[in-house]
């Protein structure tokens, strides 16, 4: 495929990032005694992915709380999750105050999941002709795969940002899949059970004969052993509603113009005051803007 100039559109889930680094990092604490090890981590962190996939553009998404419509299908969702703990809370804040100053765009709306407008900033980005990177640890993003969007995901050692045929390769299905995968396996970190008996080996084996769930239901008397037949007619209720679920929604009301999300000059002087004020004195040095523009080569594997 021939190299061509293409914007990159950068997305990071801020919770997820948040959160990894504050139960990586051993405490620490500002000169004025204020929790600081998960904005340091994040800092660093989001640091690290500018550098190295020198987005164009950047946007990180905060969780403005659960969909009522998937609360309202299963009232269990998501409630096998912990209570945020206080000093994390508190570092939250800090972290939106770094990125003021970074003049990095941030956003949350109240009822709305993270995940939901991460899914639609990226569809509507991939539309308008950038590529699109997620950066978050979520397995739900990789539905979203194609050819203009991308997931980064910081428990892979191997830093790549992954294609469809990555997908493929881990999960054994397509990105447009994923859904139906999800679907019959469930998925434990967002409290969602699967079908009893049916692990990821199996439910690949019945999507890559069928297709879709819609498919194996259309042919369910094709399905083998007895068992499984029984089973997933058995489950087919379950399998629809986690269906409604899992899949994330590209459509919330979003009117996204790219030049909002340009990367920006910082504003140096009141980031070294916050770097101070945190203790984060090797940080001072770090105030180089990041370029906008960068060669993207479709072929390449970060």
């Amino acid at each position: 495929m021939e190299e061509r100039n293409k914007q990159v559109f950068l997305i990071v889930d801020g919770n997820m990032y948040a959160h990894r680094a504050f139960y990586a990092i051993a405490p620490l604490n500002s000169p004025e005694g204020l929790p600081t090890n998960a904005v340091l981590g994040f800092i660093k962190t989001l640091q690290k992915l500018i550098e190295k996939l020198k987005p164009t553009h950047l946007l990180v998404v905060w969780d403005g709380g659960l969909s009522q419509e998937r609360k309202d299908s299963l009232p269990e969702y998501k409630q096998n999750r912990p209570p945020t703990p206080k000093s994390l809370e508190i570092q939250i804040g800090l972290i939106l105050e770094y990125l003021r100053l970074a003049r990095i765009p941030f956003f949350y709306q109240k009822g709305i999941e993270a995940d939901d407008w991460v899914a639609t900033v990226a569809s509507k980005a991939a539309e308008q002709g950038d590529y699109v990177i997620i950066a978050s640890a979520d397995k739900d993003f990789l539905q979203l795969v194609s050819d203009n969007i991308g997931v980064i995901n910081p428990a892979d050692h191997s830093e790549k940002v992954w294609t469809a045929l990555n997908v493929k390769e881990k999960t054994g299905v397509s990105p447009e899949q994923i859904v139906d995968w999800l679907s019959l396996i469930g998925d434990a970190v967002d409290n969602i059970q699967g079908v009893e008996g049916i692990g990821p080996k199996t439910a690949t084996t019945l999507l890559n004969k069928f297709g879709s769930i819609d498919k194996v239901f259309e042919n369910i008397n094709k399905v083998t052993p007895e068992k499984l037949k029984t089973k997933l007619i058995e489950s087919e209720e379950l399998i629809k509603r986690n269906r409604q679920l899992i899949k994330l929604y590209t459509n919330l009301p979003c009117e996204l113009v790219l030049d909002d999300y340009k990367i920006k000059p910082q504003d140096k002087e009141n980031l070294n005051e916050l770097f101070k004020k945190l203790g984060f004195k090797s940080m001072l040095k770090k105030d180089e803007p990041v370029k906008q523009e960068v060669l993207f080569n479709e072929n390449n594997v970060y």
